[in-house]
């Protein structure tokens, strides 16, 4: 699943190819097809993200809510748009570009009341205006979950996925395992600004990179990471591979469903 950064990206982009603009919107799957009568012809105001969730703004009907899931992809490029296949479920085009949406999860004409809801039950996100880590910090102190866990809850902090999640931990030396209420205001100020500079660095990128400078492969001398999900990590999808700082075999086990990856060394109890 696309993690924050992806989405604020998605954002950004239809800020700048689509925003103030009268958009042609249609929904070839189906699926969307009334709700894109609606808005068709209309200017889109602007678009925003909060955590995995992608707004799409039209003063005068509402608020296009998209959350990709597992499965969804958007797709850009320029005008004059090609057919669209019969997969998309929706398609904006302007003057200059046209974006395909295809199998997200969520892709509904939602009010403002809406909107607001789906804002009031996620945590602050690194990459939001406005949002710092003092309320997730709240929550975290009183729970016995692991640190791990609440990472990736999103009414907690909402954004981050389990690629941020094991390498913000691994920078900072924190046991994945440690309870959130084991956590220090140090330890937690720390990881909170790292990923509010890390996941910057992703919108910028448009992709994950979290090895410091020192640690890069030119600095190492050695091979590039190979990876469909981008940039240097340090233990995401590492596992039984050599850490870069200690030498350890980087470690996985199953935790909330999802693949944890940490070194043990480098992140002792």
């Amino acid at each position: 699943m696309p993690e924050g950064h992806t989405i604020h990206r998605l954002a950004q982009d239809h800020r700048t190819l689509f925003a103030g603009e009268a958009v042609q919107v249609a929904s070839p799957q189906g699926k969307f097809t009334d709700s894109a009568a609606l808005l068709d012809g209309q200017v889109l105001a602007t678009a925003e993200a909060h955590g995995k969730h992608l707004f799409l703004g039209f003063a005068e009907t509402g608020w296009v809510h998209i959350h990709l899931g597992l499965f969804g992809k958007y797709t850009f490029g320029d005008a004059p748009a090609p057919p669209p296949t019969d997969t998309v479920r929706l398609r904006l085009a302007g003057a200059s570009a046209y974006a395909d949406l295809r199998g997200p999860t969520t892709c509904a004409l939602i009010t403002e009341a809406e909107k607001q809801a789906i804002h009031d039950r996620l945590g602050p996100d690194p990459l939001r205006e406005g949002d710092d880590g003092e309320r997730a910090f709240r929550r975290i102190t009183r729970s016995r979950t692991t640190i791990a866990a609440l990472l990736m809850d999103q009414k907690i902090v909402a954004g981050v996925g389990n690629v941020y999640r094991a390498e913000v931990l691994f920078r900072h030396g924190i046991d994945p395992y440690c309870a959130g209420r084991d956590l220090t205001r140090r330890e937690w100020d720390a990881i909170w600004h790292d990923l509010v500079a890390l996941m910057r660095e992703g919108v910028r990128n448009n992709r994950i990179d979290t090895v410091r400078p020192e640690h890069e492969p030119e600095a190492m001398g050695r091979p590039p990471r190979v990876d469909d999900h981008g940039g240097e990590v340090y233990v995401y999808r590492r596992a039984h591979q050599s850490c870069h700082i200690c030498g350890t075999a980087i470690r996985t086990a199953d935790l909330a469903a999802r693949n944890l990856f940490w070194c043990p060394e480098c992140q002792k109890a």
